[in-house]
């Protein structure tokens, strides 16, 4: 079987400390991919920066403090790249991929945006950038006889099913019309051509969600979002076996305010 987790850490030097490094060596991941660590290498502890057993990635953003992603993997990548080819985005700390035989892995912090604000019209640029890549990668890793999960956090609920209270969240960035419209573009057979396998596993269901607000007892009461994704091209999407959401026991075990979400794939 091949597994592979992703999670947006919310800072990866405090969730270290709060339960990520002890999560990491029990996980039985082959990938892990992760999403606003916010550092340096040189700022994380040993055991979260190279981890024993471990390959590992990190693409920090040139503003300090802000974004950034990694990719951990059991075996060593054949190819690493930073970035999509953006002149914009590619410094941001938003995008690595790794090939590993026969599957390129991806990890992907997708810019949040806030309605009516330049945080938006940046999002909406990300948008426009990434899809064509996505279409490039989905047809490249074809020729060569290769699978493609993007994993992370897309920032998007694509349908009702996938945030708690979506009437209230309509006019919010994560759920506005023109985000999911593009989603079901990432979607569409006649465009990106990727699945989102944990719905294809869970087509019926309300969720699973995979971040819940600190703000009051969102957590508690299961009042969340579906933002976190792990989009593969359809060959792997055939082969996912179990795919779920690693949803602490309770508010105080979390590590950060995303769970991981993880899909089993048959190899």
């Amino acid at each position: 079987m091949l597994t592979v987790t992703s999670v947006n850490v919310n800072g990866l030097r405090a969730a270290a400390k709060k339960g990520f490094v002890e999560w990491l060596a029990a996980t039985s991941a082959d990938v892990v991919c992760l999403q606003e660590v916010r550092a340096e290498p040189g700022q994380l502890p040993e055991a979260v920066r190279a981890p024993e057993g471990w390959h590992v990635v990190h693409a920090p953003a040139a503003a300090k403090g802000r974004a950034g992603v990694s990719l951990y993997s059991r075996r060593e990548p054949d190819r690493v790249r930073v970035g999509f080819g953006s002149a914009e985005f590619d410094g941001s700390g938003r995008y690595v991929e790794a090939d590993l035989p026969g599957v390129t892995f991806a990890s992907l912090y997708l810019p949040s945006g806030e309605v009516g604000t330049e945080r938006q019209e940046e999002k909406m640029r990300f948008l426009g950038e990434f899809l064509p890549y996505l279409k490039e990668l989905r047809e490249r890793a074809a020729a060569d006889g290769r699978e493609v999960v993007v994993c992370g956090d897309w920032n998007i609920a694509h349908r009702e099913a996938d945030l708690k209270n979506w009437r209230a969240n309509k006019k919010n960035s994560g759920f506005l019309p023109e985000e999911r419209e593009w989603l079901g573009r990432v979607l569409d057979t006649g465009e990106g051509g990727f699945v989102d396998v944990v719905r294809e596993l869970h087509p019926d269901v309300e969720g699973p969600y995979s971040w819940w607000s600190y703000r009051g007892r969102a957590f508690d009461n299961d009042s969340g979002w579906r933002i976190d994704y792990q989009m593969c091209t359809p060959g792997l999407a055939a082969r996912a076996v179990k795919g779920f959401v690693e949803r602490a026991a309770s508010h105080g075990e979390r590590w950060s305010d995303h769970a991981p979400v993880t899909v089993v794939y048959e190899r």
